[in-house]
């Protein structure tokens, strides 16, 4: 019986921008992760200038990390064009970067993109106009269709699962309030929240949005956190990670 009603404990964090000199500043951080939660997100904006010294120092600090570490990519790691290498500086057998795949811990299956802008609801934007609209928007579409195989995986490869989304961009216009409306067109996509729907996920996790909302949803009732690093600061977090059971 203890076995059916057994909790996981999901610690979430996105936007923690190491940098260069931040070694030894993330240790605690990560043990203290790790002593209140089964598994870590990160979401996105894993390094600040998407440098792979940058992710080398990152990959240090995840030593003191006990617990699986789940993430993805986000645009600052993407800046520089070495998103793949500071992937595959990431990666290990505890530490677990996604880009259209899905890892499982226990009953909970984790389904991850970085995602793209194009806008929410009756704004979001269309594929038409000029080359560059359109490739902006097919961007954003990808996105989209990789979460929808990596969601469908799961479906196909495991029973009962509790799923799971870790992304960078929003998937609703609710955690990106606050920041100005002008911009909201680039901080996610409402195309995002149509996997999350289909497939009955859980909760889905988001940075990107750093001045944003906490808490959210998408029109199907999937829950939506904003658990940038800034944003939890602002909420009152002393030690800025997010806590949810599932």
């Amino acid at each position: 019986m203890e076995e059916e009603t057994k909790k996981t404990r999901i610690a979430a964090v996105g936007d923690i921008h190491v940098k260069e000199t931040d070694s030894g500043k993330w240790v605690e951080f990560f043990k203290e992760a790790s002593r209140k939660a089964d598994v870590l997100l990160l979401c996105g904006d894993l390094t600040n200038t998407g440098d792979e010294v940058e992710a080398q120092v990152l990959a240090e600090e995840l030593k003191a990390c006990t617990i699986p570490v789940i993430g993805v990519l986000g645009n600052h790691d993407h800046e520089k064009g070495r998103h793949k290498l500071i992937r595959h500086t990431l990666q290990n057998e505890n530490v677990h970067i996604l880009d259209g795949e899905a890892y499982v811990v226990g009953d909970v299956g984790f389904a991850g993109v970085k995602g793209f802008g194009g806008g929410f609801d009756k704004y979001m934007l269309s594929m038409f106009g000029e080359g560059a609209n359109k490739a902006f928007v097919q961007e954003a579409v990808e996105e989209a269709l990789h979460l929808e195989r990596a969601l469908s995986r799961l479906d196909s490869e495991y029973n009962n699962l509790k799923k799971i989304a870790v992304l960078h961009y929003s998937p609703v216009v609710d955690t990106v309030r606050g920041e100005p409306e002008v911009i909201f067109p680039f901080l996610g996509s409402s195309r995002l929240a149509e996997p999350l729907n289909r497939k009955q996920v859980i909760a889905a996790f988001h940075g990107h949005a750093h001045i944003g909302t906490l808490e959210g949803q998408t029109n199907g009732g999937v829950k939506v956190f904003n658990v940038s690093k800034p944003v939890l600061l602002k909420a009152g977090y002393e030690t800025p990670f997010f806590v949810f059971e599932v």
